[in-house]
């Protein structure tokens, strides 16, 4: 490429970091003071990332210059930096504007250090990836097995609110303090609220045709099999027999169903099985399946509509109730369903009025919608000191289709990067080792790719000191290498989306141009 030519689209790109700093300065003026460099190099990092620059990182690396692609955490530093080479290259001497608020390349993974520390309450000068763990049942009574797990490396233990009762948890929680005393190392506590979680709370069928409708523990599946959706309070379930022998599938939140439309598909089971909606009468969802790589569906299982525009809350009653618990015994909450920035707000709200100030808050991204919004999540999120993104792999995977995800997740990584917000990389890391002792090779992949994350959680199972002591032998070996590697930078939908969303906030600055 012609360093002429290249020298005039890197100042397009300057020119538009300086044009809309107005904009940034506003963002900052409503965001926590720890926060304020962060979010004004997250709305860099958008007004980059909304272009395509492509052939502005070929002709920087054909002259062995930063091309931009592994700076999310500096943005002006390395715009500045490439344009001012560029210059000396074509003959002219060049300054970038020294009134900017802007950090390099050391200030920008110290802050995100001293993000992480403020989260997970460390004290560690460099990086270092901590694993947290989901607690099982045994361990409100197998006080060795929580030693074990804290020998072998887990640095946070897990509670997931969505299951067992507060007798439960505490019994948990008073082992985990005693193992505390015993080694005298911490172990910090991350507590998931269960939002509004859809499931499947009982399948009813006839067991053989003339048998009275009954429930049933599970039911055989196969492409073209027909499922109906009801609501726990469907006429149908005090007939002696369903529709047409189609099996009744009740869901745990019936408003679901007022939400579906036709065509739209249902998922169970993780992406087990695939179906559409056919049909919609008298409070009821007629679904055939489409793709199913199991035989039997079972109550409890998950059930995702990535089509479907719910209406929500992103606090459930249960979650309110749960609240005050949560807030006297964790280190940092789940928010689990967020889905937009005035989630984030209607938490922190309920935060204030509880007199809570110190709790963590983990953002759940886990549907297409939370994804969409990231941006604003993460700006309306930095009000508050403690807070950190989840990548949950599992439930996202299947909203936005298994193709999508290792895309999806690197540009979450991108995006918290330039926010300095420290990310928890979870769902099915090392699972099979977890729960059968041996780990498949691309687990082992997962598990080295994880080392990017500040945070790495595994779910219960087994075998899951072996699982804990294996990350931890990953991340170890990883974290020396683990610089995140150069990206080609091509326009990203989030960003532009997220620069739209931010800048209705702020009407009386510049627009973004």
């Amino acid at each position: 490429m012609e360093l002429e030519k290249l020298e005039n689209q890197l100042e397009e790109i300057y020119s538009r970091l300086l044009e809309n700093e107005e904009i940034a300065d506003g963002i900052a003026s409503s965001v926590h003071p720890q926060y304020r460099t962060s979010s004004k190099n997250l709305h860099r990092y958008l007004l980059l990332r909304s272009k395509d620059i492509r052939e502005i990182q070929e002709g920087l690396s054909e002259l062995g210059i930063s091309s931009l692609g592994s700076g999310a955490g500096y943005v002006y530093d390395n715009v500045s930096g490439a344009l001012r080479l560029i210059k000396l290259l074509n003959g002219k001497s060049w300054k970038k504007n020294t009134d900017m608020e802007a950090i390099g390349f050391s200030g920008s993974k110290k802050l995100l250090v001293q993000h992480a520390n403020t989260l997970f309450k460390s004290e560690s000068e460099s990086r270092d990836t901590e694993i947290m763990v989901t607690m099982p049942d045994e361990a409100a009574t197998n006080k060795n097995l929580i030693k074990r797990l804290r020998v072998a490396g887990m640095g946070i233990a897990r509670l997931n609110l969505s299951h067992g009762e507060e007798k439960l948890w505490k019994k948990i929680l008073k082992n985990i303090k005693s193992v505390e005393k015993e080694l005298e190392l911490p172990i910090h506590i991350y507590m998931d609220l269960p939002g509004p979680k859809i499931r499947i709370s009982s399948i009813y069928a006839q067991e053989l045709p003339g048998l009275p409708l009954d429930s049933m523990p599970f039911i055989k599946l196969d492409k073209k099999s027909r499922l109906m959706l009801i609501k726990p309070d469907s006429p149908l379930l005090s007939k002696k027999k369903s529709t047409k022998g189609i099996p009744l599938i009740e869901v745990s939140l019936p408003q679901i169903i007022d939400d579906l439309k036709v065509g739209q598909r249902v998922f169970f089971d993780d992406g087990t099985f695939e179906a559409k909606v056919e049909t919609l009468k008298n409070d009821t969802a007629t679904i055939r399946i489409k793709k199913a790589h199991k035989k039997k569906l079972r109550p409890g299982k998950g059930i995702n509509l990535p089509d479907t525009n719910l209406d929500l809350p992103s606090l459930t009653p249960e979650d309110l109730e749960l609240l005050p618990f949560v807030t006297k015994h964790a280190d940092m909450i789940g928010y689990s369903f967020v889905r937009n920035a005035d989630d984030v707000s209607l938490l922190y709200k309920e935060l204030q009025e509880l007199g809570d100030k110190d709790t963590g808050v983990i953002f759940k991204i886990e549907n297409s919608t939370a994804f969409d919004n990231l941006p604003a999540i993460l700006f309306r999120a930095m009000q508050r000191p403690k807070i950190g993104v989840m990548i949950a792999r599992g439930d996202l995977a299947v909203e936005i289709g298994f193709e999508r995800i290792s895309e999806v997740q690197n540009e979450i990584l991108w995006l918290c990067e330039a926010a300095q917000i420290p990310v928890v990389w979870a769902t099915q890391v090392l699972d099979t080792m977890a729960k059968k002792g041996m780990a498949t090779r691309a687990e082992i992949s997962d598990a080295t790719i994880s080392a990017q994350a500040e945070c790495v959680m595994l779910n219960k199972g087994p075998f899951i000191v072996e699982a804990t002591k294996t990350l931890k032998n990953v991340l170890r070996r990883m974290e020396a290498h683990s610089q995140k590697s150069k990206n080609t930078l091509r326009a990203l939908k989030v960003a532009k989306k997220g620069l739209k969303d931010i800048h209705k906030q702020f009407p009386e600055n510049l627009e973004a141009k």
